[in-house]
């Protein structure tokens, strides 16, 4: 099964939710960044989130920005999403290992205290951008509350990966529900009740339940709507060119220095971990260009 987001509203439009599974984008993340099984889980979690979260953006062009910064030893996450289901993102120490917490990986140890900030640029003159403080450091908790507080919109975000003991990714997903400004009281009240039936994210991929699924029992019986369904992977879009802008912002001292040493050097990309080679005479060449 691949990769995919389903989108969906209920109650005559009060209730608008997307669930995805996303066991094969996280393992991409994992195998890209050799990240240890708690990183995976932190970057899974906000992978996941963020492919959700790009989905609802309208244009092409929109791009979503995800920073959780904590004092923890994860250092930080960052993601970016755009609005058809591509995803991707790096986490500051990917080989941090912790004791587990109650039988758990533990996100929240590894995250710390600190900030999520969501940063959305949908081609206007400043890109929108909201913060607040972590409740939980699990990413969901903090999600559902920086929902409420920056964008006044009362949510519920779960999501989780499950690490098998070869410690790949089991399996991978989420759902965020959100409630309309028009929802009645009968409707929340329902959807409180509603999600008292979910254990884990997890648990219910497990048995093999499809975002579908997970849905209809979040909202089923409120008339839920499947409304579409995209793919979603893990994409960067990184290329030497593109990484070449990278060397050029250093600038001309910084490249002459690394001409005169005489060596070919590696220019990795933060979001996918791919390495460039860059030759002596093509650092030359990027010199020429230099402005600065």
């Amino acid at each position: 099964m691949n990769d995919y987001i389903v989108r969906a509203t209920a109650a005559d439009g009060q209730v608008r939710a997307f669930a995805a599974t996303t066991k094969e984008l996280v393992e991409a993340a994992r195998e890209h960044h050799n990240t240890s099984p708690v990183a995976t889980a932190a970057l899974g979690r906000l992978l996941t989130a963020g492919a959700m979260m790009g989905s609802m953006m309208k244009n092409d062009t929109d791009m979503l920005t995800l920073q959780v910064r904590g004092d923890g030893p994860l250092g930080g996450i960052t993601v970016t999403a755009d609005s058809k289901g591509d995803v991707k993102g790096y986490v500051n120490h990917p080989d941090v290992m912790l004791p587990p917490k109650n039988g758990k990986l533990d996100v929240g140890g590894a995250v710390g205290i600190g900030l999520l900030q969501v940063i959305k640029d949908m081609g206007l003159k400043e890109p929108y951008s909201g913060q607040t403080i972590l409740v939980s450091s699990e990413i969901a908790e903090d999600l559902t509350y920086y929902f409420a507080n920056s964008e006044q919109v009362p949510s519920s975000v779960g999501l989780g990966v499950l690490m098998g003991k070869d410690n790949t990714v089991a399996c991978a997903g989420g759902f965020i529900i959100q409630m309309m400004p028009f929802a009645k009281e009968e409707t929340i009240s329902q959807i409180e009740e509603n999600l008292k039936n979910i254990t884990s994210v997890t648990d219910h991929l497990k048995k093999g339940e499809t975002p579908e699924q997970i849905l209809e029992i979040l909202l089923g019986n409120l008339g839920l709507e499947i409304t579409s369904t995209m793919p979603a992977k893990f994409y960067c879009n990184c290329s030497k060119e593109r990484v070449e802008k990278a060397v050029i912002s250093v600038g001309k001292k910084e490249i002459q220095d690394m001409i005169d040493d005489g060596q070919d050097i590696e220019v990795k990309c933060h979001f996918c971990n791919t390495a460039y080679k860059y030759s002596v005479e093509e650092l030359k060449d990027i010199l020429k260009r230099c402005k600065r």
